[in-house]
């Protein structure tokens, strides 16, 4: 089956995280009459964010690619992830797209991850169309967003063509569009925003030749193996065709065992597939993202896709603990590594240093990093990580370390507490601007080593109504390491189980992380202390019994709950000294060192 190029729009959708993006390619399925009216997907929300950390974070992390038919014309729809952290996925899967719907939030504005996939469609020349989304929040303030958005492609823009796009308005989770803010209003579908596209994305460009495609992204099943997607662009693909895989190390040959296109959330095998069209294909195992796969009459590489520079590194070994290999499936050194070698196959922002007994993972950021760290352990996998850690680099014999933008959304209440938190990290203030509704938006930059467990921090003075925006801005000379701002930790001294009578011991001192009844080894964080020291406690004391009264004898002891972190609270909580174990079922912190007398020697 081959389409007409004339006949297909390849479309990225490109956006902050939370502008709701994602709820209007819902819109853009279902008003496709892509489902049936009985199937499931049809009450479905975030269909196509079908992992659950997805479902249970309310972001994209993964960029997929789904069609649509209408009017005759098929859709490709490529979904991006918003959130800074995973810019790899969007940078390599904007190559398959020849338009972009830029989505931005009516009240927000334009916001960090705004610059940057922008910055990356324009670069790529891809034809932008505007789309103003949640116009009904009470707060939007949108000749205030039109004209930001305006000085953002103006500060972008390389040519005078990108000042000239057409803007649209939404209410994405109504369905609802139109050209201007009554239309979308009074209308009940999105069909302005179809007829948009259709007239204003250009069809695919076709190169004359042989077969030729960009590997963009990578798949697998226990049935057919690996599958390769990418966009072909010129020439044409054959079930069974024969094809040479160029890669960095030279080429190898290849078949095409099984091609497929996609339309809504299926994949259909077809025999034959043109120019222009989005294609998934197997055959190929030894493949990998930005490789070429070509007909062997002309073997060309087209050019390998160009992902930015990570910017955190974090270690990851085996766990050492005395818990060690109690809960995981996978523990041993060699399954970690071969579980994070799968990984870098489709992960392009991942870059994996052995060193010894231990792997140096770096990624784009903490939650890019903690998300894989995620996913091992729901795989069955144990291990132990440390501190994040900024990247450095060389720059004509100068070390250079990053530097990113912060945008803090915050309550008028809490301005004092951010600008105080902030000015402890060095940063610098660039804007501040009230919204006369209550809000404040404060701009800074900002060392990026400075900015570890900033958020964590920001969210307790703030009582989470703190939203907080980083986007990588370049690099800067290497600038004195800050002070520690957090407090010391209380360290379990004995093995054995918490007890109610040793935490409120623990919690004369601070606040404590566990439970009573909870399992604990020497060495292990069970606290954070109220002083600037670390310091031992027996959290497995029991009171003494005698036969003697005393005052306040039998009135219950009242503990106070203890404080649970989750996995990036944790990463943004440790130190140089400590580690994290990680587990299927528990995160436990614990000191490098775990006796008094191994600590105490390793300080000298």
């Amino acid at each position: 089956m081959i389409t007409n190029p004339d006949k297909i729009r390849n479309v990225a959708v490109i956006a902050h995280v939370d502008h709701g993006k994602t709820t209007l390619v819902d819109f853009l399925l279902k008003q496709s009459h892509t489902f049936r009216e009985n199937e499931e997907a049809m009450q479905q929300t975030t269909i196509l964010d079908s992992n659950p950390l997805e479902r249970e974070r309310g972001i994209t992390i993964l960029a997929k690619n789904t069609a649509v038919t209408y009017k005759d014309i098929k859709i490709n729809i490529i979904d991006t992830p918003g959130h800074a952290d995973f810019s790899g996925e969007v940078e390599r899967t904007l190559n398959m797209a020849d338009g972009a719907l830029l989505i931005v939030d009516a009240q927000e504005g334009p916001m960090p991850q705004t610059k940057f996939v922008l910055k990356k469609a324009l670069q790529l020349g891809l034809k932008i169309i505007v789309v103003i989304n949640k116009i009904d929040k009470p707060l939007a303030n949108i000749p205030h967003t039109i004209e930001r958005i305006s000085d953002l492609f103006l500060e972008l823009a390389t040519d005078t063509e990108h000042l000239e796009f057409p803007v649209l308005y939404a209410i994405g989770r109504e369905g609802k569009s139109g050209k201007t803010e009554d239309e979308a209003r009074n209308n009940s579908t999105l069909e302005t925003l179809f007829d948009e596209i259709i007239q204003y994305i250009p069809s695919p460009k076709v190169a004359e030749g042989p077969f030729q495609m960009l590997v963009t992204a990578l798949d697998y099943d226990t049935h057919k193996g690996k599958h390769v997607i990418g966009r072909v662009v010129r020439g044409t693909l054959k079930k069974g065709q024969s094809l040479v895989l160029l890669h960095e190390n030279g080429t190898t040959s290849a078949r095409a065992a099984t091609i497929a296109i996609t339309y809504g959330l299926k994949k259909t095998e077809v025999d034959e597939v043109g120019a222009g069209e989005i294609v998934d294909m197997t055959g190929v195992d030894g493949a990998t993202i930005g490789d070429t796969l070509a007909d062997p009459s002309d073997p060309t590489p087209l050019e390998r896709i160009a992902v930015e520079e990570p910017t955190i590194k974090i270690s990851m070994g085996p766990n050492t603990s005395p818990f060690a290999g109690k809960e995981g499936k996978f523990t041993t050194s060699r399954q970690i590594l071969e579980r994070l070698e799968k990984e870098l196959e489709t992960n392009v922002a991942l870059r994996l240093e052995n060193v010894g007994d231990k792997f140096i993972l770096s990624g784009r950021g903490e939650l890019h990093l903690s998300v894989l760290i995620e996913t091992l352990r729901r795989e069955g996998y144990e291990f132990q990580v440390g501190k994040p850690e900024v990247i450095t680099k060389m720059v004509d014999g100068v070390e250079m370390e990053p530097v990113e933008d912060v945008i803090i959304d915050v309550p008028d209440d809490y301005v004092g507490s951010v600008t105080q938190e902030l000015g402890q990290r060095k940063g610098t203030m660039t804007n501040m601007e009230p919204d006369g509704k209550g809000n404040t938006r404060l701009e800074y930059t900002i060392a990026s080593k400075n900015l570890l467990g900033m958020r964590s921090d920001l969210l307790t003075q703030t009582k989470g109504t703190a939203v907080i925006n980083t986007l990588f801005n370049g690099y800067q000379e290497l600038t004195p390491a800050l002070e520690k701002l957090r407090n010391g930790v209380l360290i379990a001294s004995e093995a054995g189980v918490t007890l109610a009578y040793g935490l409120g011991n623990a919690q004369e001192r601070g606040i404590t992380f566990v439970e009573p009844g909870t399992q604990i080894y020497e060495g292990m964080i069970v606290g954070l202390n109220s002083r600037r020291d670390d310091i031992e406690v027996n959290v497995t004391k029991e009171k003494k019994q005698t036969n003697m009264r005393s005052k306040g004898e039998g009135v219950k002891l009242v503990l106070t709950p203890a404080t649970i972190m989750s996995l990036e609270q944790y990463l943004d909580f440790l130190e140089d000294d400590e580690l994290l174990e990680v587990t299927p079922v528990s995160l436990r912190p614990r000191k490098r060192y775990l006796t008094k007398i191994d600590r105490v020697r390793a300080a000298r």
